[in-house]
């Protein structure tokens, strides 16, 4: 390694698309370029535009701002019409670029991906290099028109907030040696995680610039945030890397062994999109998003088969069971013995950057059926597509964890 010096060294990648909607659009159409660009849910003054180009921006158009008066501020403003799916493949695509230059970690949102570095690439040279020539293969392979910025870190968390420093194109280091000072000059809702109430929260307790808020000792920090969460910023903001003491736990898993009755290619469905949505429920109440998932068929005769597929950082009981149900047409022919399933790239909560395709209101009933479920018992309500597996997977003992009792079906 060129540098050792551990207060020189980055261990961390954090990536995040410029103004990715409109700036699909425009790669899209070329006539788009260079020109004030929203991107919106339907065509009515009503609505707001969920993403808005640079050239937009530079008219005072934002994300949020309701589209007639994004019409009164930008009379040349072009909108347009969001598809998810054209997003979507152009993600795959920035994905498959940047896993050519270093494996991504963690596909954070649309948008976002993070990325661990190992050995070498810690050296921030050798990083910085890394960036740069992440930044050349999406404009080469992807297209000219989507940019990004990359932060550089001793930690995920500070890794994304050096990439929001500079945009749009943009490129941050922030090393150990670099903290506190280099996060002085930020305001506080600039963290993740500090929205409006956290901030009058903190505004409250006297606290309204970095430098104070930097200047608090852990037990102060808690105070001030009210919660546990406010000591886990405080070494997260020191450069601490708590993401590996958090995720220990490398991924959350359900396997059964099939009654004979089901062993054939439905029956063993049913029983995996039950546990699919008991470990969904599992990962909810332990404050994880998942960015990947693994299916594993055991067949009579003992040969095995597996599939994987990465997601958007989740905790969506139906994003999983669809990618379950997607997996499963691949599965080979063969009497099916046990199913199991994991889900991997364990996200805490409090690193979770929601997408602004992110559906809320059902983020919120699928909290609301948990809370159900635990006052009034497991299946009290449940969803659709796993009713017909309803009661047909008892509670298991596993050798490296003791189920909470409430885990039973």
């Amino acid at each position: 390694m060129a540098n050792s010096d551990p207060a020189q060294l980055v261990s961390w990648l954090f990536l995040d698309m410029n103004s990715y909607f409109a700036s699909v659009e425009q790669e899209m159409d070329p006539s788009l370029r260079g020109k004030p660009v929203a991107v919106v849910p339907l065509l009515a003054d009503s609505t707001c535009c969920i993403a808005v180009s640079y050239e937009g921006k530079a008219c005072g158009v934002k994300t949020g701002t309701l589209v007639g008066e994004a019409r009164r501020l930008c009379p040349k403003m072009k909108f347009i019409v969001g598809d998810h799916s054209h997003y979507v493949r152009y993600h795959n695509k920035i994905v498959e670029a940047v896993e050519s230059c270093v494996p991504v970690d963690s596909v954070c949102s649309i948008d976002e991906m993070a990325c661990r570095l190992t050995g070498y690439q810690m050296d921030v040279k050798v990083a910085s290099d890394l960036a740069l020539k992440i930044k050349a293969t999406i404009k080469e392979k992807v297209g000219s028109s989507l940019k990004c910025s990359i932060g550089l870190g001793p930690n995920r968390y500070l890794a994304k907030i050096a990439a929001d420093m500079k945009k749009p194109d943009g490129f941050t280091v922030i090393r150990p040696c670099d903290l506190p000072q280099a996060l002085y000059p930020l305001k506080l809702r600039d963290l993740t995680g500090v929205g409006k109430k956290t901030e009058e929260r903190l505004n409250r307790e006297g606290i309204h610039t970095m430098e104070k808020l930097l200047s608090l000792d852990p037990k102060e920090m808690n105070g001030a945030w009210g919660s546990v969460l406010g000591d886990e910023m405080w070494h997260l903001l020191r450069g601490e890397n708590l993401e590996i003491k958090e995720t220990e736990q490398k991924s959350i898993s359900h396997s059964h062994v099939l009654p004979p009755e089901l062993r054939n290619r439905a029956g063993a469905l049913r029983i995996l999109k039950k546990l699919t949505d008991k470990a969904a429920t599992r990962l909810r109440k332990e404050g994880f998003f998942a960015s990947g998932i693994n299916i594993y068929v055991r067949f009579t005769g003992q040969s095995a088969w597996q599939a994987r597929c990465n997601l958007m950082e989740t905790q969506d009981t139906l994003a999983f069971i669809h990618a379950i149900k997607t997996l499963w047409k691949e599965l080979p022919q063969g009497q099916v013995f046990s199913v199991g399933v994991a889900m991997s790239g364990l996200v805490p909560e409090a690193f979770h950057a929601p997408s602004l395709f992110e559906d809320q209101r059902r983020n919120q009933l699928t909290k609301t059926l948990d809370l159900l479920n635990d006052k009034f018992g497991k299946d009290v309500l449940h969803y659709g597509a796993t009713h017909e597996s309803s009661g047909l997977v008892p509670l298991r003992i596993a050798f490296t964890r003791i189920p909470d009792e409430d885990e039973g079906t």
